[in-house]
């Protein structure tokens, strides 16, 4: 059974990530997990809005009813139906969302508690556009860095489900295979964007922050092109003490 806590954290970040002016997400848009243990986690289900969320919108599933299915590429859509059905902890419960395996993989990675994914107005504006694997890859301020990291994950175009998932875990595996630990934002392109972390707080202030660097870059678009920081400035800011004191006081 879950906690009570983290059922209760998970329903604020959902409120939170889908509070309508804020542009993440709208009607049924967008989705958030938490992991409850090394065996379950909850996540959206299918159809439901992150604004009015409920303890009825909140599904319970099993890791091991879905993690290996990310080794397997002859599923039909029929079989992947079936499988997120009979991942649920309740049967009773209602439809994971079809996202759910990739929530499933990034929640077994270590310190990863929290996912949130919404399709950002003005990140999807980039990731829509030829310079989204710019925006991944390249800084403009130091506070994009303190809360979305040096580099972010870009995943090409991939039809949603499990092809999608199965991208999103090959180049995230070769992102903690360079830098040492999972990304703290995940790009999309033409879809949308995915901040985790290990608590409710890294999630909202990645995705903000990711929101707000989005705008910044669309604007510096407009006005003759973005300025990007160097590699020295970027690995400058993603070292300095006070910066990681920031980031713990930030909680993220």
């Amino acid at each position: 059974m879950a906690s009570p806590t983290t059922e209760s954290e998970l329903l604020e970040l959902s409120h939170f990530l889908g509070q309508e002016d804020r542009d993440l997400a709208i009607l049924g848009e967008g989705n958030t997990s938490a992991k409850i243990d090394d065996d379950t986690f909850l996540v959206k289900a299918s159809g439901s809005c992150l604004e009015t969320l409920s303890d009825d919108d909140v599904v319970a599933c099993r890791f091991d009813a879905l993690l290996p299915m990310l080794d397997q590429d002859d599923l039909t859509d029929q079989q992947i139906e079936d499988h997120l059905l009979a991942c649920r902890v309740d049967p009773e419960s209602k439809k994971p969302s079809v996202e759910t395996l990739f929530h499933a993989y990034l929640l077994s990675l270590p310190g990863v508690n929290f996912v949130g994914h919404t399709h950002s107005i003005p990140v999807n504006q980039i990731l829509c556009s030829p310079m989204a694997e710019k925006f991944a890859t390249q800084k403009l301020f130091p506070d994009e860095i303190v809360c979305c990291g040096a580099q972010s994950v870009f995943v090409p175009y991939t039809d949603p489900g499990l092809r999608l998932s199965q991208v999103i875990r090959e180049k995230t595996q070769a992102f903690v295979d360079e830098f040492g630990a999972p990304p703290r934002v995940i790009l999309l392109a033409n879809h949308g964007l995915i901040t985790l972390g290990k608590t409710t707080g890294a999630v909202k202030a990645a995705m903000l922050m990711a929101h707000k660097s989005a705008e910044i870059f669309v604007g510096a678009a407009a006005l003759g092109g973005p300025v990007f920081l160097s590699d020295e400035d970027v690995d400058r800011i993603a070292n300095r003490i006070d910066e990681h004191y920031r980031q713990k006081a930030l909680k993220l």
